[in-house]
């Protein structure tokens, strides 16, 4: 496998390193279950994420967050108290050959039953915004992924969005957007009826899911666009590396800067934008 590092995969791992699959669903609900399985579990009762008739598409890109995420909605239906369906696919935007087939491996060893099915993303990208790839990609990676979960008759789509991504969004809209505005819990689609998108590792820390699929010795795909991995100064990362630097200054700032998009001051702000209608304090100052 080692000819294909570089082409969307995080790491090499040999196969007979992994632990077998029994070993790697007990470790969830076991040796993990205060890091990931409680918060999983947290996230899913707290923002009300699954209901009892669901029929929920489980997005899979491969990487080690949609891996776990497949994982956890599986030891969910056999753990838990409420009866939902699931569906388990996975886009292939023009992926290498041997990406593909690594992920076809994974997804075979893990018993993750999924739909893998072509879209083509890849080349659209490279034609169309190649100097800035991955704000299309991503919005195009959605849409088709609500249109598969649609087809498949699923009321709700799983994003593997964990802790970590809440926050570096919440800090990239402050420092380079000009707003306060997260990432949630849950929200409807705008232009897919019925349909609402969840992200149930909310409460999921990276690390956490990092050192999981260490531990299971699974060898997981990253984004894999290589339109993406030539270009340099990406403000996701640098993000990921201030908040990294302000944590070894200040004790649990990543924890105060999830916990700021809970505990909004309505208050102490001198804005606020609803339903595409701007507000400014001056409006109800003098209702004071």
């Amino acid at each position: 496998m080692s000819n294909i590092a570089g082409q969307g995969c995080e790491r090499i791992i040999p196969d007979e390193e992994k632990k077998p699959l029994s070993e790697i669903e007990r470790s969830i609900v076991k040796k993990y279950r205060k890091q990931i399985w409680s918060k999983f579990v947290k996230a899913v009762k707290q923002y009300e994420l699954v209901q009892e008739g669901d029929k929920i598409a489980v997005a899979i890109s491969g990487g080690k967050d949609s891996l776990l995420m497949a994982k956890l909605f599986q030891e969910l239906q056999k753990h838990g108290q409420v009866k939902f369906a699931l569906e388990f696919i996975a886009m292939d935007p023009g992926y290498h050959p041997q990406v593909k087939e690594l992920l076809k491996e994974n997804l075979d060893y893990l018993n993750i039953p999924t739909h893998i099915y072509d879209s083509g993303i890849f080349n659209v990208i490279d034609e169309k915004a190649s100097d800035y790839p991955c704000y299309l990609c991503a919005r195009m990676r959605r849409g088709s992924l609500y249109a598969k979960a649609q087809e498949l008759g699923c009321n709700k789509l799983a994003l593997g969005h964990h802790y970590n991504d809440v926050i570096e969004t919440t800090m990239l809209n402050i420092l380079y957007a000009g707003n306060f505005k997260t990432m949630l819990p849950k929200l409807k689609a705008k232009n897919f009826e019925n349909l609402e998108l969840i992200r149930p590792l909310y409460l999921v820390e990276e690390d956490s899911i990092r050192r999981f699929i260490n531990y299971s010795g699974i060898w997981p795909l990253n984004c894999a666009c290589m339109i993406a991995a030539k270009k340099i100064g990406n403000k996701r990362f640098e993000i990921k590396e201030l908040i990294k630097d302000l944590k070894t200054k200040f004790d649990g700032v990543d924890k105060s800067i999830f916990k700021a998009a809970e505990n909004v001051g309505m208050e102490g702000i001198l804005g606020w934008e609803k339903n595409g209608e701007k507000h400014s304090f001056l409006d109800y100052y003098d209702e004071e």
